[in-house]
C-alpha cells in the first residue's frame, strides 16, 4: 500500500506543534501494517540540508511565479519528496510566520503550491513511484482534493484535521491565479464567508476525514468548537473518524531517555524530581511538583492556570514551567515567577529541558480549552506524571479520572476537570494535592499511566484499515 503523506511540517526536520509529531511518527508506525508512506513537505532550508542522497524526479520553470523542482531522499529516517521552491520557501523565520512573527503575507501561493504538487505526484507519480491514497493534514494541505479533482482523477484521499482554528483563508480573486477550479467555489465547496478556505476544501472534497481523537472527532459538529465548519463536518456524517494520536515510545521512554538518569518508577524518578527542583531553582515542599509544557496561548488556558496558582503554592505545591507565544502571557507568567518562589518559568522552548521536566514532574497540568489530542499528557503518563486535563477532546479520551470508582477498580491514570473555567481547575488541583499526600494511592496512578497505552501501534492498525478500504473503493 503506497501513501503519500503531505504536510508542512515533519518531526525531526521542522516542527512548530504536534502536527509535526504525527506526520513524522506515522511512516515508521504504518510500515508494521504494510503501508509504504513516503512525505511531501516544503523545501525550507533547514530540511534542504538535512536531505540526502537528494535527486531531482520534476521541475519547471514556473510555479506559482518561479522555478521549482520537486526532489526525491532521505532525512531523518523518512523517504520524502520536497518541493524545492526558492521564491516560497527559501527565507529566514519560520513554517509560517517571518522574523517579527507577522504571516507570510503569500502564504497562500506557498501552501497552494505544496497542494498542487501533491495532487501532480497523485495524478502522475514521482518517477517510478505513485501513490494509492493521499493523506492531506491541515489547511496547507487541503486544495490537494481539489486539485485532484480538477484534473479529473479520481484518487482517495483523506483530510486529517489536527487544529479546525485554522483555515488558510485566501481571497476569492487568488483563485485563478492558484489554478483552482472556479466551479468548486460555493456554499457546498470552498467558499467561506467570500473568501476561499483551503481547510473547508479539503473537508468537503476529500473522500474521508479523520481527526486525532474521537472525542474532538464528535466536538467538531457543535457551533462551540467547529470554527465554522461544524455545518461540513456533521454534513459528512460517517465519512468522519476519530483515531487518537499515538507518540513515539522511543524517543519518550524513560528508561533509555539520553536527556535524563534511566530511571525505572519510583526510585529514580525521586532522583529525577530533586534535579528539576535544583535546575529550577524551585524549593523543597510537601506539595506535589506540577509542571508545564506548553504554547501560551488562549487556547491552551494558561490565564486559568495563572488565577489558580496561590491555592497550588499554599497546599505547597510548586510549578515548573516552559513554553513561549503570547506577548502578554509571557509577561504575565514572569511576574507570577517573581511573585511566588514556589513558581519557575523559563520562556522558550528547550527539547532537553521538556525531557527533565517530564520526568522530573510529579504531575503535568494541561488546562486547554479545547484539545485536538494533544501529546503532553501521553508523554506524562509514560513518564509517571499525572496528568491533570481538562475534560476536552483528546485529553478526555487518553486520561482516567481518579473518581472514587476508577480508584477503587485500580484504572485511575490522572485527573479531568469539568467546566474549563479556573474555579474547577482549582478543585482539580486541591484534588491533586490530596491525592500526593497519600502516597500509596499517588504511586498506583503513576504506575497506571506508566502501562498506559500511549504509542502508535492501534492507531496506525486502524489508519492502514481505512487506507485499504479506500484503495478497494469502486
Amino acid at each position: 500500500m503506497r501513501v503519500l503523506s503531505v504536510a508542512s511540517e515533519c518531526v525531526p526536520l521542522i516542527k512548530t506543534g504536534g502536527l509535526a509529531d504525527v506526520v513524522g511518527a506515522l511512516p515508521a508506525a504504518l510500515a508494521a501494517e504494510g503501508v509504504e508512506m513516503r512525505v511531501l513537505l516544503p523545501g525550507y532550508p533547514a530540511v534542504r540540508a538535512a536531505m540526502q542522497d537528494a535527486a531531482p524526479v520534476w521541475e519547471t520553470g514556473d510555479l506559482f511565479g518561479g522555478p521549482a523542482r520537486l526532489m526525491s531522499g532521505n532525512a531523518g529516517g523518512l523517504s520524502l519528496y520536497l518541493l524545492e521552491a526558492p521564491h516560497l520557501y527559501d527565507r529566514a523565520g519560520g513554517p509560517y510566520l517571518d522574523a517579527a512573527g507577522q504571516d507570510w503575507p503569500d502564504n497562500d501561493t506557498r501552501f497552494a503550491a505544496l497542494s498542487w504538487m501533491a495532487a501532480r505526484i497523485g495524478a502522475e507519480g514521482a518517477g517510478a513511484w505513485r501513490p494509492q491514497i493521499v493523506h492531506c493534514h491541515d489547511w496547507q494541505a487541503g486544495l490537494a482534493p481539489v486539485y485532484l479533482k480538477a484534473r479529473g482523477v479520481d484518487l482517495p484521499t483523506v483530510m486529517t484535521v489536527h487544529n479546525i482554528a485554522f483555515h488558510g483563508l485566501m481571497p476569492a480573486d487568488r483563485i485563478g491565479a492558484l489554478g483552482l477550479p472556479g466551479w468548486a467555489y460555493h456554499p457546498d465547496g470552498m467558499e467561506f464567508y467570500g473568501q476561499v478556505s483551503a481547510l473547508k476544501a479539503g473537508l468537503v472534497f476529500a473522500w474521508k476525514v479523520t481527526t486525532v481523537s474521537p472525542t474532538y472527532a464528535r466536538e467538531l459538529t457543535t457551533p462551540e468548537f467547529g470554527a465554522g465548519l461544524d455545518g461540513v463536518i456533521l454534513g459528512r456524517g460517517a465519512d468522519v473518524t476519530g483515531i487518537l494520536n499515538g507518540i513515539d515510545e522511543e524517543m519518550w521512554n524513560p528508561e533509555t531517555d539520553p536527556h535524563i538518569a534511566t530511571y525505572k518508577q519510583p526510585k529514580g524518578k525521586a532522583k529525577a524530581r530533586a534535579a528539576l527542583i535544583a535546575e529550577m531553582g524551585l524549593p523543597e515542599g510537601d506539595g506535589p511538583l506540577c509542571v508545564v509544557v506548553s504554547r501560551l496561548s488562549h487556547q491552551k488556558g494558561l490565564d486559568l492556570l495563572l488565577a489558580a496558582l496561590p491555592a497550588l503554592v499554599a497546599r505547597g505545591g510548586r510549578l515548573a514551567l516552559l513554553g513561549s507565544g503570547d506577548a502578554a502571557l509571557e509577561t504575565a507568567w514572569r511576574r507570577a515567577a517573581e511573585s511566588h518562589p514556589g513558581v519557575a518559568v523559563r520562556i522558550g522552548y528547550d527539547e532537553a529541558l521538556s525531557h527533565r521536566m517530564l520526568a522530573g514532574g510529579d504531575a503535568i497540568v494541561v488546562p486547554s480549552r479545547f484539545e485536538p489530542c494533544g501529546l503532553t499528557q501521553l508523554y506524562g503518563l509514560r513518564y509517571g506524571t499525572v496528568p491533570v486535563v481538562a475534560r476536552t477532546g483528546g485529553l478526555a479520551d487518553t486520561v482516567i479520572d481518579a473518581n472514587p470508582a476508577a480508584l477503587a477498580a485500580g484504572v485511575a491514570t490522572g485527573l479531568q476537570f469539568s467546566p474549563v473555567t479556573a474555579e474547577a481547575l482549582s478543585a482539580a488541583l486541591d484534588r491533586l494535592c490530596d491525592l500526593h499526600a497519600d502516597s500509596a494511592t499517588f504511586l498506583r496512578l503513576q504506575r497506571n499511566g506508566m502501562h498506559a497505552p500511549v504509542g502508535w501501534s492501534h492507531s496506525a492498525a486502524r489508519y492502514a484499515a481505512l487506507y485499504r478500504e479506500l484503495a478497494s473503493s469502486p
